[in-house]
């Protein structure tokens, strides 16, 4: 039974560092009492943002690489210096993590009535290193198939530059084009520049390793920021008869005057869609993200139940982790389209034009 035990526990690993998104940013001491593994409290310093970035854990020395901190005080001004300053949870001049409370995991100091407050931060965490590296990727990659295309323009495509391109024609053609009209092609490189920022930055947060892993498109300020940006695009760029429809819609009078009951609706209706859009990404990606380390905690989990019992649950966990990260792939793309087809039709609806009546004669 040791033997068979040994060899599970080595397909384990095998698998996870092939490319499961288990805790190659959060690790488990393996000397760890079973017990004492709180697994909320595991998944949710995984899911959330960092001042380093947690590679593994060797023995008992974390392998991490600091990021910068950059944070501006109202008492002595502005700081910068690597997070390895926090190390051991000494504070540094004057800054410190806080490890509870309402700022738990932040940058804090006390003011001069020894109050915990927030300094102005600007720090590159986990997460904003994550997306200037995604978005420094993506901008190499589109510039590879501009070059590809500058060189051989009339050439048939194949490999990485025909897979690039079937994507580009798939948004272009199948969500762009059809949801806004004949003017499609003045929103379709923001639609297209959404689609690529949101589906990298899903399949980076799959990769255990780095520099991958990181819960960007998990984070509600992401998404919000994606949001704002379709919510100005469809209201800035909205025609007068988008306006009228909201303002004055054609219905009967009685629902417009005396009370505005319609227009309340509709102007409801201007900031609900951005927010659908926001916490569809946010959610989904959270969640798969969530169940991928719930199903890992089984292993450790059921330590203490003894041998059987968490052989059989470490197959059962990898099995099923496996098959939600080959799900969180097809999540990743479905995500994209979902938010640019969502922002295409609603930047579309606000390309409305009036509607002549017909002539008959």
């Amino acid at each position: 039974m040791n033997s068979f035990f040994k060899t599970v526990s080595l397909i384990v690993m095998l698998v996870f560092m092939s490319g499961l998104n288990v805790l190659a940013n959060e690790s488990v001491p393996a000397k760890e009492p079973a017990e004492n593994l709180n697994v909320k409290e595991l998944i949710l310093e995984h899911l959330a943002d960092s001042y380093e970035w947690h590679i593994t854990k060797w023995g008992d020395t974390d392998i991490a690489i600091p990021l910068p901190v950059i944070v501006f005080s109202k008492t002595s001004g502005g700081h910068v210096f690597l997070s390895s300053a926090f190390h051991g949870g000494q504070p540094y001049e004057g800054f410190y993590i806080a490890p509870e409370g309402e700022y738990k995991g932040k940058i804090v100091e006390k003011n001069t009535q020894g109050v915990e407050v927030r300094p102005f931060d600007i720090s590159i965490t986990k997460v904003v290193f994550s997306l200037l590296f995604n978005s420094l990727l993506l901008i190499i990659i589109i510039m590879l198939v501009v070059r590809s295309y500058k060189k051989e323009a009339l050439k048939s495509k194949t490999g990485f530059v025909g897979f690039m391109e079937m994507f580009i024609m798939n948004i272009n053609d199948d969500v762009i084009k059809p949801c806004i009209g004949k003017d499609y092609r003045r929103f379709a490189p923001y639609l297209l520049t959404v689609f690529f920022f949101v589906f990298i930055n899903n399949l980076m947060g799959l990769i255990p390793l780095f520099p991958g892993g990181a819960n960007v498109t998990g984070n509600i300020a992401i998404t919000f920021v994606l949001a704002i940006c379709t919510f100005l695009v469809v209201n800035i760029f909205g025609t007068k008869e988008y306006w009228k429809e909201i303002f004055w819609p054609d219905v009967p009078v009685w629902l417009k005057l005396p009370i505005p009951l319609m227009p309340v609706i509709e102007i409801v209706g201007v900031f609900t869609k951005p927010f659908a859009l926001m916490i569809r990404l946010f959610a989904n990606i959270l969640a798969g993200h969530s169940i991928v380390l719930g199903l890992t905690c089984l292993i450790f989990v059921t330590v203490s139940m003894g041998q059987a019992m968490n052989t059989s649950m470490t197959i059962v966990s990898v099995l099923f982790t496996v098959f939600i990260n080959l799900v969180e792939l097809l999540v990743a793309y479905i995500q994209a389209y979902v938010f640019t087809l969502l922002s295409a039709v609603f930047i579309g609806l606000a390309r409305v034009q009036p509607h002549h009546p017909v002539n008959n004669d």
